[in-house]
C-alpha cells in the first residue's frame, strides 16, 4: 500500500549500503531509493534475512560489531556510501545488546567505512536524545543538549546519543578529511510495517479501552510517518555526496549555515497533534466510533499510581510486563514537539506523506498483517476487509 513520491531526476548516489535494511525503517529506505532509481546499486546488511526482499537489491547477512568480517565485507562490496539504521528493539530491555549494537557496532562501521574509502555516512539517531522523558519539549531544536547518563533514564536513548556523537565527531577528521557524516533524528516513527507504535495502540481499541484517557489531552506530540523519515535519509545522503563532489572539483565548502556534514537533523511530519487525538485517529481508522462524551478522563497522577501498582504486582509475581507502565503514562501526558526549520533549510525537507494518510495506511497494513493483539481473525490477509473499515 506504500507509495513514494518520485522526485525530479537526481544524480546517482552510487553504491549505497543500508545496514538494518530488513527492519522497519531500513526496508522503507531501500524501497524508496529503489523506486526513485537513486542508486547504481543497493546492498542491505542485516543480521537477519529479509521478509519482503526488494527487487534488484543485494542482501548480505553479518554482525556489525565484528570488525574483521565487516572490513572483509566492505572490501568485497566497495560501497560509496552507508546509511546506518541497524538497532535493536528499544523495548527488549537487553542493555548489553543495546550497547553492543548501537555503540560498538556504530563505531566499528565508522572505522571500517573510513578505512574502505566510503564517501558519506548517514546515521539514524532519535529525537529522544534531547529528552529526559520528564520535562516537556516545546518547539525544541538541534541547539538543545543531548541527555545521557544520569540525565537520561532510558539506557537505549543514551546509547543512541553516544553513537550519534561518535558519528558526527568522525566527520572530516585529520586522518580522513573527506569522510562526511550526518545524523537523522526522527520522532515517534509509525507506518506500514510498524510493530512498536501502531499495533499496541490498536490493541487498546480491540480490548475496549478507547473510553479512557490519561490527562486533559492538552499535550502536543510529534509523530512521523515512516516514508518521511526514509525521504530525509535520502536528502541527507544526497547532500553529503554533493558536498564531496563540489569540493573534489575544487569549489569551496558550504557555509556554516548551509552545512549538512557534521550535523544532526530533527525530522517530524511538521504537524504536531494532541496525543490522544492521534490515538483516536488510529482507532477510528480501525473502526472505533467512540464519541467524546463517552470518554472517562483520568489524571496523570492517578495513571502513575495505577501503573506503579501494576508494575509492582507484575514484578512480585513474575507476570512479565503489565499493560500499563509508568513510562507509557509519562509519554501519553508529556508535550514533545520540535522545530524542524534546520532540515527544511539545509536538506530541503518537507513531508511526502501526510499524518492522516499515513495513519490510514499504517492501520490497514497492521490489520492486514495480523500483528494487532485482539483483532478479529478475519482481517488478517483480507485486503478488502481492512480497506472497508
Amino acid at each position: 500500500m506504500s507509495s513514494y513520491n518520485r522526485t525530479e531526476k537526481v544524480k546517482s548516489l552510487g553504491h549505497v549500503l543500508v545496514t538494518g535494511g530488513s527492519g522497519f525503517l531500513g526496508n522503507h529506505i531501500v524501497t524508496l531509493l529503489a523506486s526513485r532509481g537513486a542508486c547504481d546499486k543497493i546492498t542491505v546488511l542485516d543480521i537477519r534475512p529479509p521478509q519482503n526482499p526488494v527487487s534488484d537489491v543485494q542482501y548480505e547477512q553479518g554482525n556489525i560489531t565484528d570488525y574483521d568480517s565487516m572490513l572483509k565485507l566492505f572490501g568485497r562490496l566497495r560501497p560509496d556510501a552507508v546509511i546506518h539504521t541497524a538497532s535493536p528493539n528499544h523495548t527488549n530491555g537487553n542493555r548489553q545488546l543495546m550497547f553492543d549494537v548501537n555503540v560498538t557496532g556504530t563505531k566499528t562501521l565508522v572505522r571500517v567505512a573510513q578505512e574502505s574509502n566510503v564517501r558519506a555516512f548517514v546515521h539514524t539517531s532519535s529525537a529522544s536524545v534531547i529528552s529526559d522523558t520528564k520535562a516537556d519539549l516545546i518547539y525544541a531544536d538541534e541547539t538543545y543538549p543531548l541527555m545521557m547518563g544520569d540525565q537520561q533514564p532510558e539506557y537505549y536513548t543514551t546509547t543512541k546519543a553516544q553513537a550519534e556523537l561518535h558519528v558526527l565527531a568522525s566527520n572530516r577528521t585529520p586522518q580522513y578529511p573527506k569522510f562526511l557524516t550526518a545524523a537523522i533524528r526522527p520522532s515517534a516513527m509509525f507506518g506500514e510495517g510498524d510493530v512498536q507504535l501502531l499495533p499496541p495502540g490498536l490493541s487498546a481499541y480491540f480490548r475496549g479501552q478507547t473510553k479512557f484517557q490519561l490527562g486533559q489531552n492538552e499535550n502536543l506530540f510529534d509523530f512521523t510517518e515512516i516514508t518521511n523519515v526514509a525521504h530525509a535519509h535520502h536528502l541527507a545522503l544526497a547532500a553529503l555526496l554533493a558536498t564531496r563532489d563540489r569540493e573534489d572539483s575544487g569549489l569551496s565548502a558550504p557555509l556554516d549555515n548551509e552545512r549538512v556534514d557534521g550535523e544532526a537533523f530533527l525530522i517530524t511530519n511538521d504537524a504536531p497533534v494532541y496525543f490522544f487525538d492521534f490515538a483516536r485517529l488510529c482507532w477510528a481508522a480501525a473502526g472505533d466510533r467512540t464519541q467524546p462524551h463517552q470518554v472517562w478522563i483520568l489524571s496523570r497522577e492517578f495513571g502513575l499510581f495505577i501503573a506503579t501498582l501494576m508494575e509492582w504486582i507484575f514484578w512480585l509475581f513474575k507476570l512479565g510486563k503489565p499493560n500499563l507502565t509508568r513510562q507509557q503514562v509519562q509519554y501519553s501526558c508529556m508535550t514533545r514537539y520540535y522545530n524542524i526549520d534546520k532540515a527544511k533549510k539545509r536538506l530541503g525537507y518537507k513531508p511526502v506523506t501526510g499524518l492522516e494518510q499515513g495513519i490510514r495506511r499504517g492501520v490497514q497494513d497492521a490489520l492486514f498483517r495480523g500483528v494487532v493483539v485482539g483483532q478479529p481473525p478475519g482481517l488478517k490477509g483480507n485486503r478488502e476487509g481492512v480497506e472497508a473499515m
